[in-house]
Order: structure tokens, then sequence, then C-alpha cells
């Protein structure tokens, strides 16, 4: 009787998680960002740090390190010790930069393994209220009229606002000259001063400029509208057929991170995203939540990968 209660006590008692994952995380977690302070990585990497410290008990902190498209921060995570202690708040510019960049320190998925998706935004296209186009027709019609004559601004080559603006000019047929930034804040702010006409810029962060009248938008990236931006057409509606081109965000971490830890992270980071009060919230900003394995956020950035591939070949904006 007392074996048989026992047999019966343990198939009733959780499985132990593994030991590093029990253990872990016992100090602070560094998030990298490898973006300037204020776009959409720094601020929902600080949801996510202030997600994750309360549920794990442990202090994550966010630490800016922005530069060279992004590859100064993640550069530093590819080389940090793979213990989960350092991880990197990544976007589709780490993807592009793939192919864009010719020489890089490291290989990204050679170098980092995938841990979580954390949510996608369209972005919009605004220029100046200067510029003489009310339409993306409009737009579209002056700038072949001035070829190399009007400008762009993005937060940095690579960056899914310069990708965007090459795959518009690609897919438009204009040619507008890139001026790139030292991040997202100072391009809007050369935009909305009119010393660059035209940028394009996540709906999350540009929705007040645009209410405001600073900016005016002419189209957004989605193939459908945004939910922000209902009144404001699409890119492929509006007169290039078959555009879209979005801002996402995940996390990686160095390659050789404990599997356990890796899965604990992609869950944790899972129940923050699923959260109704935070589904709600990024609702209003434009933002869709994404939930993925880590075998398929894996499988989500080679495509991606490869996807910008297309776009930097057909643009020729590699850089050597």
């Amino acid at each position: 009787m007392v074996l048989a209660w026992a047999v019966a006590a343990l198939a009733q008692t959780p499985a132990a998680a593994p030991a590093q994952a029990q253990s872990w995380p016992s100090n602070p977690v560094k998030i990298v960002v490898p973006f300037g302070p204020g776009g959409p990585a720094d601020v929902y990497a600080r949801i996510l740090a202030q997600g994750l410290t309360e549920s794990l008990g442990q202090q994550f902190i966010v630490d800016d390190k922005p530069g060279a498209g992004g590859i100064i921060g993640t550069d530093m995570v590819a080389k940090a010790a793979p213990d989960g202690y350092t991880l990197l708040m990544m976007s589709n510019t780490q993807t592009t930069n793939e192919t864009l960049f010719a020489r890089k320190p490291y290989v990204l998925m050679r170098d980092l393994a995938a841990v979580a998706p954390v949510n996608s935004s369209d972005l919009v296209m605004v220029v100046h209220p200067s510029v003489k186009a009310r339409t993306l027709q409009e737009f579209i019609a002056l700038a072949k009229a001035n070829p190399g004559m009007l400008t762009y601004a993005s937060s940095g080559p690579g960056t899914p606002y310069h990708m965007a603006g090459e795959l518009f000019k690609a897919m438009s047929g204009t040619d507008i000259l890139h001026v790139p930034h030292k991040n997202s804040g100072e391009a809007r702010t050369d935009v909305m001063g009119g010393h660059v006409q035209m940028m394009f810029d996540a709906v999350t962060a540009m929705k007040g400029t645009i209410e405001a009248g600073e900016v005016r938008a002419l189209a957004t990236t989605g193939l459908t509208r945004s939910t922000v931006l209902p009144d404001v057409p699409t890119l492929n509606e509006a007169g290039v057929p078959g555009y879209e081109a979005t801002i996402w965000l995940g996390v990686m971490a160095p390659i050789g991170t404990p599997k356990d830890i890796v899965e604990r992270l992609n869950a944790e980071i899972g129940k923050i995203v699923a959260n109704p009060q935070t589904r709600k919230a990024w609702a209003e900003q434009g933002a869709v939540p994404m939930i993925m394995t880590p075998a398929a956020f894996d499988a989500f950035l080679r495509r991606d990968i490869e996807k910008w591939a297309k776009v930097v070949e057909l643009s020729g904006a590699r850089i050597q």
C-alpha cells in the first residue's frame, strides 16, 4: 500500500524543470536594443522587460546600443556568453543586413538563436506639408518629373524604413535620394522640419505627428488598411500594386544558450504578448502580437532573410 501510494503521488507531481531553467535567472538580464531610444524596438523592449521582471522575479534591463544600422548592438549580443543573461531585441533590420552589408562581424543565424517574436506593425509613408503632393499618385508623378531631387529619410542603412523606401523606388520606378540618420527620432525631426521631404515610419510612432498636421500621410504599407489610420489608403490600392512592407520585432540570444532557458523565455514572452490588456493596448497603436515556438521563429527569420535579399538585389543597395 505504501509503495502504491508513493507511485500515485509521483504521478501527480509535476516533472521538475531542468536545473538550468530552475536556477535562471539569478542575476539581472540585459536586453540589448541595437537602435536609438524612443523607437519601436526600444519602446516594446521596455514593455517586455517590465513583464519579464514581474514574471521571473529578476530585473530585466534595456540597454540601447545604436549604430552602424544595428550591427554594433547585434554584434555585442553575438559575442556575449550564451548563459541567458544577454538578449537581443531585433527586427527585420537584422534579417535585411544579412544581404545588405557585405562585411559584418557576425552571421545572424550562425551566431544567434531564435527565441520569440513580439509583434508586427504597418509603416506609413509621410511627407512634409510643403511637398506639393496630396496623394501617392501625385508624389510619384512629382518624383518622376524631378529624378534624384526628392529625398527620403531613414534611421540608417538596412532598417525597415530604408528598405521600405528602396522597395517603393523599385516598384514605382522613381529615383529618390536616401538620407540615412542615426536613429528614427533624428529622421522624424528632419522630415517634420522640412529638411527631408519623405520617410517611411512605424504607424505606432507617427500617428500623433500626422494628427498634429506636422506631416501628411500618403499611404500605409500593409495589404489592408491600418486600423489606426483607416482613412489612409495602402500603397497597394493607391498606385503601387503588390507593395507590402512591415516592421516586426523579436528576441534572439547568443547561439548555445541552453534550450531550456530559450524555451522558458519563449513561454514567458508568449504570455506577455497574449495578455488581453496587452493586445488591446497594442491594437490601439497598430501593433499585431506574434506568437511562435523558437523553431517556428527560426524558420520565419530564414524566410525573411531570403525575402529582403531579393529587395537588396533589386534595389542595388548593397553596402561594402
